[in-house]
């Protein structure tokens, strides 16, 4: 298995297609240039194929392992993960008072997508670290942040989110989990969580548990739910590490893949924790661990997909079978490499094309979240959210849709050799599978998009949305290979949107049949007119890189967007034949 990873493209999104000008003109940006754009991500990238792909199948083989109660990660996971902080990759996007870099979030995306493509076992240790820090800076009191976020930047702790409950998992309200208030200001949760990503490992000294509990005497449901910080140790006054808090893992997944990543089930036993935010508002202030989360998750897709497309391409450059039956390298030879082979042409341009798509949608998203964080525009920041919000779901479920699908396909391309464990395609598709499940599912998002996105302000911000690419192809028609197809997407999706929006009012019902296809289609009609976007915006530049930029558009245009259409028809007239198929007829 090898990777390299795509700078050019990478450095082309950030300081071309976005704009370094307008990354500096946001707080605490002014300073960034191409050239430390471009040696985070080349350090970056040495880093993960440098450290993280050499462990990552003998990682996937002896996998995590509970001994006497702790679990420890496999063979130089430690020391892997003592380089990484030693590399400050454990602060890139943190607050400088924290001890971090203070990055752009389109930066952090980029080096996320590489440590997914190399190993995403690994990757899952410090991702949620990152995700606690950032609940914890936007909802902690003083003290805390100051006690608990250096240490979580310098990649001395780490950290974990703590939601879901043998009865309780997308449906938090029914969760048990309870919090009992002590007389000094802490709190004692008892109960167990499931499924608890790095919930124990060998890496850091303390572990800082983000758990969901009730206070007694709540209300019941999701308004009754409050947030506390549970460390796996208890803090000294001084700083310092004192004795063992109560929280003991009960147990680690045996699991389909990203088999060195501990995922546990914990015990919490009369356990010191600390109120975060306001009480009762603890899944308000999770929500935004949660979005990070789902973000990341689609980025862990990317990844896959970008190492996945890599291999096969290799392959089917070496691999020899058959006469192609047109262009041929050698018309002699009695058989030519399979990339000659229509077919599996079609194969990796279809991988690709939605790939260098899906990776300008994450910049974008990026940016937005950059905006959000750090824009003096009031009105510039308020767009940012809604556009976050409404994007969020589509990315954690579009991107890991494409993982899948495109570790599958590249699999496909090594034929049988691709089914054994020789070549690691095996592990990129069972490593790929969980994106479509954990952090939500990938249907649990699309009813979050249909339900709650689509109606957010009155549906104001998804027509601001589809507002915006309606301007901008009333602005732009050249090239019409390009812009019409995207445009006619465009078109698709805003019948498809009326269509839900109406539903939701009439029929519910209908409007849930068809939020998985509504999902899609969004994604994919937003990533043609990101396409779309991309061409514009090289018109006038020539070489390689942007003519390859160029026909990868046109078969993104061609061979992929016209499934828009297909799901439109299923969207707006196909929701009879579900609603009126009896349930007890599936038996």
């Amino acid at each position: 298995m090898t990777y390299n990873a795509p700078l050019k493209d990478m450095l082309f999104l950030v300081a071309e297609w976005i704009g370094l000008e307008k990354i500096r003109g946001l707080r605490g940006h002014e300073d960034l240039d191409r050239d430390t754009v471009e040696a985070v991500l080349n350090e970056a990238a040495k880093f993960c194929v440098n450290e993280l792909l050499p462990i990552n199948r003998e990682g996937d083989e002896i996998g995590a392992v509970l001994k006497d109660d702790a679990v420890v990660t496999p063979p130089g996971f430690k020391e892997a993960y003592d380089r990484f902080v030693e590399g400050g990759w454990a602060g890139l996007d943190a607050a400088p008072e924290h001890g971090g870099q203070g990055l752009p979030k389109l930066l952090q995306y980029l080096v996320e997508e590489m440590l997914a493509a190399c190993n995403l076992s690994f990757k899952l240790y410090p991702e949620l670290t990152r995700g606690a820090y950032h609940l914890i800076d936007a909802f902690g009191a003083d003290e805390i942040r100051e006690r608990y976020l250096p240490r979580m930047v310098d990649g001395t702790w780490s950290g974990t989110m703590c939601l879901t409950e043998p009865q309780s998992g997308t449906d938090l309200g029914l969760l048990t989990t309870k919090a009992v208030a002590r007389d000094d200001g802490a709190y004692a949760i008892t109960g167990s969580k499931i499924f608890i990503t790095s919930g124990d490992h060998d890496l850091t000294d303390n572990i800082i548990h983000m758990v969901l509990a009730r206070i007694e005497g709540a209300p019941d449901g999701v308004r009754g739910i409050s947030l506390f910080l549970v460390p796996r140790s208890i803090v000294n006054e001084d700083g310092s590490l004192g004795e063992r808090n109560g929280v003991t893992t009960g147990s680690i997944e045996h699991k389909m893949g990203i088999r060195a990543s501990s995922t546990c089930a914990l015990n919490f036993d009369e356990a010191t924790g600390f109120l975060i935010g306001e009480v009762n508002q603890g899944l308000n202030a999770m929500f935004r661990m949660m979005n990070m989360e789902r973000i990341t998750v689609g980025i862990q897709g990317l990844g896959l997909a970008e190492i996945a497309y890599q291999n096969a391409l290799a392959y089917a450059q070496d691999r020899l079978q058959s006469r192609a039956p047109g262009e041929r390298p050698d018309p002699d030879a009695p058989a030519d490499p399979i990339i000659y082979q229509p077919e599996i042409r079609r194969k990796l341009l279809r991988i690709r094309s939605q790939i260098e798509g899906a990776r300008a949608l994450a910049v974008y998203t990026g940016f937005l979240v950059d905006v959000l964080d750090r824009s003096d525009d009031a009105i510039m920041r308020d767009e940012a959210g809604g556009s976050i919000a409404l994007l969020t779901p589509v990315i954690k479920s579009f991107l890991s849709d494409l993982g899948v699908s495109c570790t599958l396909a590249a699999q496909q391309v090594f034929g049988g050799h691709g089914y054994i464990r020789e070549h690691g395609m095996e592990q990129l598709v069972r490593d790929a599978r969980i994106t479509q499940i954990y952090e939500g599912t990938n249907e649990v998002q699309a009813v979050d998009l249909v339900t709650r996105k689509l109606t957010a302000d009155s549906g104001s911000i998804v027509k601001r949305q589809l507002d915006y690419w309606d301007k901008f192809f009333e602005t732009h028609e050249e090239p019409a290979a390009i812009l019409e197809p995207a445009a006619g997407a465009l078109a698709n999706l805003k019948l498809a949107t009326n269509s839900l929006q109406g539903s939701l009012e009439s029929n519910r019902a209908h409007a849930l049949g068809a939020a998985t296809e509504y999902q899609r289609l969004f994604g994919l009609a937003i990533i043609g007119c990101i396409w779309a976007d991309i061409v514009v915006s090289i018109n006038d530049r020539d070489g390689d890189f942007y003519e390859t930029k160029r026909m990868l558009a046109r078969f993104y245009m061609e061979q992929v967007l016209p499934e828009a259409a297909s799901l439109t028809e299923v969207i707006v007239g196909g929701a009879d034949a579900l609603a009126e198929f009896p349930v007890d007829y599936l038996t």
